[in-house]
């Protein structure tokens, strides 16, 4: 039987919520990481948007471990040619070991993934099939891929791998474009921006300065790395058509979204036409955006994309988007509609709950384990004296939890625990199981501020069943593998293996599945990216089903 932590239990016992609640549990586990931005008084881009969290099990032992991305010293000004410092222990990027007992521990000197540079995100993924998770951590500047040596410790392969990229990185993403059984990285940029020149933005009459807009800058080229599985990588940004449709990304996720077999790539871009690189199966994308629909909002507007999740919320076998703005221009829900997309906003209630709100972390995911992805949202405005200019909104927002209801959203923030009545500047949020209960669990990393680690207490009696995949042909994570649940009773289901997702994160690979009353799985089907396919029938729920790709 599982034995609940005692405030859980209390709100549970008190019928105070008869959904499942969210306890911050970061300081009784010990993850005592808190981001560092910096900040100066000229209002340097780069502080406003860092940092990212990734959850994964960099050792193996079935449960997932943290990592958090910090920010690095930043001179006030910052003169040419000058380099943010991170030796500092404050700026330290932390990894946070799972000790299974509730508790981490930090073994961040120990493993070897302190990093360098300005901090920004981070992606996870198994890209030599070795059996470990490695992490490529983005900057502004140089980035680093981190090899999962297997003894606890990881390895800069950076430079030996040709992936050390440039310019402005934000998020990244770990998948097998061309179906050879490698992992690829695609990695999103910003803007081109730089110290010098030193743009005044703001008020001088009032005498302050504002973090730039970014119509203020040119867009970057994201950069696609081709694995060539020897250990190093070819940038095929180019011959993969990426060149002429560069953007002002910061948040990435990929699915199959006119189920062809091949993986498509979604990026959400601020102030600047979303993006969606159809896969045309011969190294090549196409970007399409605007002819599926997908591009603006239902007024023909762009907006400030930061968060982005790709997954089926209405249960109907289609991959749906997700992609959060700033506040007053409402967060973006586009249906699947057979390979073309509808602005769902309106009429899912998305768009009267968020016209408010500013987002970055953000996934779909069943917190309540009925059948139907739900929407957790981290928040606070990118603008840290917003409320000069508009002083109806405000830096700090708390979280936002939008249950699904069949298809429609209700906020049940209020009624979700005491870390949805906090505000702050949230940025990163990765979403998995930490203590491999059933209940998908979530990681937020604060700009400037403690980290925040939510468990999900549960407890109102629905099954699940989680998915584990080890692909053999394919790549060994299985990313990009498509599974279809059928319950035995209830709606149903879809899901995707990947890390992608959110903002700046990796979150779990493993595919949840909320099961409702449902004990049993009747099938379970298993598409993998070499194109075998697996059925398994009669699933037991409430386990942690481990797949492994069957040979030709």
């Amino acid at each position: 039987m599982r034995v609940l932590p005692l405030w859980c239990s209390f709100l549970l016992a008190a019928g105070v919520a008869p959904l499942p609640v969210f306890e911050d549990i970061s300081k009784t586990a010990g993850i005592t990481f808190r981001h560092s931005k910096s900040g100066t008084s000229r209002k340097y881009l780069i502080e406003s948007v860092t940092g990212g969290v990734a959850m994964l099990d960099y050792d193996g032992d079935g449960w997932l471990d943290l990592y958090f991305v910090n920010g690095a010293e930043l001179k006030d000004p910052m003169k040419a040619g000058q380099v943010p410092d991170k030796s500092d222990p404050r700026f330290w990027n932390r990894l946070y070991h799972n000790r299974r007992d509730g508790t981490f521990e930090d073994v961040s000197e120990r493993a070897g993934v302190r990093g360098y540079g300005y901090g920004m995100g981070v992606a996870v993924g198994d890209f030599d099939n070795d059996g470990r998770p490695d992490m490529y951590v983005t900057n502004f500047g140089r980035n680093i891929l981190y090899h999962n040596k297997g003894d606890g410790t990881f390895e800069d392969v950076t430079d030996r791998a040709g992936v050390a990229g440039g310019g402005w990185s934000t998020s990244a993403a770990w998948v097998d474009f061309d179906g050879d059984g490698w992992l690829d990285l695609i990695v999103v940029r910003y803007v081109q921006w730089d110290f010098e020149p030193d743009i005044w933005c703001g008020s001088r009459s009032e005498g302050y300065r504002s973090y730039c807009h970014p119509d203020q800058f040119r867009p970057n080229t994201h950069l696609v790395y081709r694995n060539l599985g020897n250990g190093t990588f070819e940038d095929v940004t180019r011959k993969a058509g990426w060149t002429e449709s560069p953007g002002k990304g910061l948040g990435i996720a990929f699915h199959d979204f006119d189920r062809d077999g091949r993986i498509d790539v979604l990026i959400a871009n601020d102030s600047y036409p979303q993006q969606l690189f159809r896969n045309l199966g011969n190294g090549r994308f196409r970007e399409m955006a605007p002819e599926a629909g997908i591009a603006y909002d239902d007024d023909a507007r762009t907006y400030g994309g930061m968060g982005v999740d790709f997954a089926d919320y209405d249960n109907d076998g289609w991959p749906d988007v997700f992609i959060n703005a700033l506040a007053t221009q409402r967060y973006a829900l586009y249906r699947n509609e057979k390979g073309m997309f509808d602005y769902a906003s309106p009429k899912t209630g998305v768009a009267t709950i968020t016209k408010m709100r500013s987002g970055w972390g953000a996934k779909f995911f069943d917190y309540d384990n009925d059948g139907w992805k739900d929407l957790l949202v981290a928040q606070g405005h990118v603008m840290d004296n917003i409320q000069l200019t508009q002083p109806a909104l405000r830096y700090f927002e708390p979280m936002l939890l939008m249950r699904n209801v069949q298809g429609k959203f209700v906020d049940v923030s209020a009624q979700s625990g005491l870390p949805f009545q906090v505000a702050q500047a949230a940025r990163g949020a990765a979403f998995g199981d930490l203590n491999n209960d059933g209940w998908v669990d979530v990681a937020v990393n604060v700009n400037d501020g403690p980290a925040l680690v939510l468990r999900n207490c549960g407890g109102n009696g629905n099954h699940w069943l989680i998915v584990d995949t080890t692909g053999t042909s394919s790549n060994r994570d299985g990313m990009g593998v498509r599974i279809h649940a059928v319950p035995e009773w209830g709606p149903e289901q879809y899901g995707i293996v990947s890390s992608a997702g959110s903002y700046l994160s990796a979150n779990d690979k493993r595919v949840h599945f909320g099961l409702g009353t449902a004990t049993r799985i009747k099938l379970l089907e298993i598409v993998w990216p070499s194109g075998i396919v697996q059925h398994l029938e009669n699933i037991q729920a409430d386990r942690i089903l481990s797949v492994r790709e069957p040979a030709r």
